[in-house]
């Protein structure tokens, strides 16, 4: 399998240590984890498989550094490339926009028909997320204020389901 490149934005470490653990997951192969904060496009540009990662605030908002970066997507030619995406939310302080921030970060994407990874919903107890996507979230959705204990099993699960995806 060709080099994976993990793009995160994350503000108090959750969405990092959720990376980190998604890049265990792959084992050998070679996966590469970069912050938002510092990373460029160029960075992004070395990759035909992609993971970006945010978590939600507000109501439907990504993280900052994703809101300073997402607009360069634009910069990039996605169609000889693959893309997952994972989020983090808080789906019993805020089942009306659950994981919002993952759902914004695939709407601004300049490009969805790279995109691979879609999750089941099942499993999960909110009202409404702008990451559910005709029954099945937009990528990997991780709650680790109310689930820790299934995300390692998800992260498993997905990285196996991304094996196959990606190019």
């Amino acid at each position: 399998m060709e080099p994976i490149g993990i793009f995160y934005g994350s503000t108090y470490g959750m969405t990092e240590k959720s990376a980190e653990n998604i890049k265990k997951a792959f084992g050998r192969t070679k996966v590469d984890v970069y912050n938002l904060a510092t990373a460029t496009i160029e960075d992004m540009k070395k990759y035909r498989n992609l993971i970006f990662g945010t978590s939600a605030w507000g109501i439907g908002e990504m993280q900052d550094d994703w809101e300073k970066f997402i607009d360069h997507l634009s910069e990039m030619d996605f169609s000889e490339r693959k893309l997952a995406l994972f989020g983090l939310g808080d789906q019993k302080e805020y089942p009306e926009s659950f994981v919002d921030g993952l759902g914004t970060l695939y709407c601004r994407l300049p490009d969805k028909s790279s995109v691979v990874g879609a999750w089941p919903i099942e499993g999960y107890d909110f009202y409404f997320s702008l990451a559910n996507k005709e029954g099945e979230f937009v990528g990997l959705v991780l709650d680790d204020h109310h689930q820790k204990e299934l995300s390692a099993g998800r992260i498993k699960r997905w990285v196996t389901q991304l094996k196959k995806e990606f190019i």
